[in-house]
């Protein structure tokens, strides 16, 4: 079942993309090569915590962590550790953000370093571009899966995959909530849910340069990682439709 929000919801879940977009300006520009992943994780509990919210993540049963930081074949939740980055390495930030009982996710993929890849810098433009196009598609009155249809467009016509295990979601008291938004069609369009005034989700673009396959990474019980090995990237925005407009929450 779809729970669409409130004028009231709506209005807390901004705060909290704003908390969010806030702690993520802080976090980003001081990761470089050396540093250890769990130091980004660190500072990012920290800065939400002093905004008066809670990570996200850590209402997941299980995880124990603020984020989730992919690194290179990694695909997503991946939690932070004693690994260090080192020039070039492509990581994956997904952080979510709890306040007054409302989550907000969003997620991004970098180059670490100065040293920047052709071939990567492209694959990232490209998931960047993806996630900016689908937003503009998340309106009242289209079907969810005109977001479905334009991701799988965009990545697969660049010659990349799409990760079909893996989706977007709704989002609000739960951070996963219907419905889900898969980044590939497999039904018409036609058939899938019509957006509505109240519909809060959280657009997902998962993708790899090799490789749809995914298992989970040996010896871990969180991390999936592409079959291949080959280098994967998630963007991820959470997103508001109203009766107004389409608001980008994080």
């Amino acid at each position: 079942m779809i729970h669409l929000k409130t004028k009231e919801e709506l209005e807390i879940m901004k705060q909290g993309g704003d908390i969010l977009k806030s702690v993520v300006s802080q976090v980003i520009p001081n990761i470089k090569p050396g540093i250890k992943t769990e130091d980004i994780d660190n500072e990012a509990e920290r800065l939400i915590k002093k905004q008066g919210a809670l990570p996200s993540f850590k209402e997941v049963e299980g995880y124990y962590w603020t984020t989730c930081l992919p690194i290179n074949e990694q695909i997503v939740h991946t939690p932070p550790s004693k690994r260090i980055l080192k020039e070039g390495d492509v990581l994956s930030i997904d952080i979510g953000v709890y306040y007054k009982g409302y989550h907000t996710d969003w997620a991004t993929t970098l180059i670490v370093g100065q040293k920047k890849d052709e071939k990567h810098k492209k694959f990232l433009e490209v998931g960047k571009s993806t996630l900016k196009k689908a937003i503009e598609k998340a309106k009242i009155g289209r079907h969810l899966g005109e977001i479905s249809a334009l991701i799988q467009k965009e990545i697969e016509g660049n010659g990349y995959f799409v990760v079909k295990e893996l989706t977007g979601h709704g989002i609000g008291c739960k951070l996963h909530e219907e419905p889900y938004i898969p980044g590939f069609l497999d039904k018409s369009v036609k058939q899938t849910p019509i957006m509505k005034s109240g519909l809060t989700m959280a657009i997902e673009v998962i993708y790899s340069e090799g490789t749809e396959e995914m298992i989970y990474e040996p010896g871990e019980n969180w991390s999936i990682v592409t079959k291949d090995g080959s280098i994967s990237a998630c963007f991820e925005s959470t997103v508001a439709l109203s009766d107004k407009k389409t608001f980008i929450l994080t």
